[in-house]
């Protein structure tokens, strides 16, 4: 199942195997993880490890080979930047490396610096701040190269604090630096750190992340960036616009693409089904009642996923956009689901994790598990195991064998 899982993904140009979990929401950038089978009955038995960590942290751990990658910040000021990967099968610390930030690190008291999810090709691992630095180390943690595009670039800031997490599309490590005054998206390359491109972006505050529609039958990868004005899809290589949906779109939640087929956060939830050739898209359906609030939305099975501000989890068919089913969870939630095996995870705030089973006429919560700690970070899933993390600690759960 895993071959088959990174045949077909690496026929798509960009750079992922079935048992990592590269950047924000995955591989793909789409809260799908392929071809594992995690733990459904989440208790204490279902923990493999709890690890003490650093500071403050909302960024997700990302899975790369035998490592859990993780950013922190602490000091005062939180400008101390951490960088830290731990052993997946026991949890011991391999490796911390710590920076001073360039850029501004005033944030809501509900966020902190180290909010961005990190990213990695597989060789290097790219750590993005609220800060807006952009740093760089190879696997062992050795600093390869370091942009301080707050540095370069202050205007681009805001008191809330910065969110959006980097995505890898080929050689390409993309970047959204959206505020009110000054806004850009940014196209480094992975190898040297060098710009490739920078296009200006609706000066609006952005706390969306980038994700990726994969190419296929002839159709190029393209990077997708969302702001309020919209959807853009650009070359990644270049940073060329390709096309623009400009109905708008939500600030917070991110976009999810599966099979070619892209569902943003607009008035509740637009979808659109892009041309075979890249180039354009249609609008398939719109649907008010199925409008996320903070986590994005998923897409698993037929259905799309999305939890309002009350905590309703709220269940559509992927193709027409009718509402199906609700199911009341415990609010509120940050994080992002992750979607496998016919199971969706989801932690709320207050620390407690929901594994729900999912049909077209209902759902069951079919575990539930309190962690007692804030949560607000979303979950990665890689080698039939599931990785959260709170301020304190990072959790791994898994099948015992």
């Amino acid at each position: 199942m895993k071959r088959i899982a990174f045949l077909l993904l690496a026929a798509v140009a960009v750079s992922v195997n079935a048992a990592d979990w590269k950047q924000f929401r995955g591989n793909l950038a789409n809260s799908i993880a392929v071809g594992e089978s995690l733990p459904t009955e989440l208790s204490g038995g279902s923990i493999s490890w709890k690890v003490e960590l650093p500071g403050r942290g909302l960024s997700g751990p990302i899975v790369v080979g035998d490592q859990v990658i993780l950013t922190a910040s602490s000091g005062y000021n939180e400008d101390r930047l951490h960088v830290m990967s731990f052993d997946s099968e026991t949890g011991e610390r391999q490796w911390e490396r710590q920076f001073q930030a360039t850029g501004r690190t005033i944030c809501h008291e509900k966020m902190c610096v180290a909010t961005p999810t990190p990213a990695s090709d597989g060789e290097r691992i790219f750590s993005f701040y609220s800060s807006n630095d952009l740093i760089c180390t190879d696997l062992a943690g050795d600093l390869l190269w370091y942009r301080g595009l707050g540095e370069e670039f202050p205007n681009a800031s805001n008191s809330l604090g910065m969110s959006s997490s980097p995505i890898v599309v080929g050689s390409t490590v993309i970047a959204q630096v959206e505020a009110d005054a000054e806004a850009f998206a940014i196209g480094v390359d992975a190898a040297t750190g060098d710009t490739k491109w920078r296009i200006e972006r609706p000066r609006r505050a952005n706390w969306t992340s980038p994700t990726i529609l994969p190419g296929e039958g002839g159709r190029p990868t393209l990077a997708l960036l969302q702001s309020s004005a919209g959807l853009t899809a650009v070359d990644p290589e270049t940073g060329d616009v390709v096309w623009d949906f400009t109905e708008g779109a939500s600030t917070t939640p991110s976009s999810s693409v599966v099979n070619g087929r892209i569902y943003i956060p607009s008035h509740g939830i637009t979808t659109l089904q892009v041309t075979a050739d890249g180039q354009s898209f249609e609008q398939v359906w719109n649907s008010p009642v199925l409008s996320p609030a903070t986590p994005s939305a998923v897409v698993m099975d037929g259905m799309t996923f999305s939890v309002n501000r009350s905590g309703a989890l709220a269940a559509g068919d992927a193709e027409s956009g009718k509402r199906l089913w609700q199911l009341r969870l415990k609010g509120p939630f940050s994080s992002s689901p992750v979607a496998s095996n016919g199971h969706l995870f989801f932690f709320n705030e207050r620390g407690v994790a929901f594994v729900v089973k999912p049909e077209k006429d209902g759902g069951t919560i079919v575990s539930q598990f309190d962690l007692e700690e804030t949560i607000l970070c979303s979950p990665a899933a890689a080698d039939n195991a599931l990785y959260i993390r709170s301020d304190g600690h990072m959790w791994k759960f898994a099948d015992p064998f």
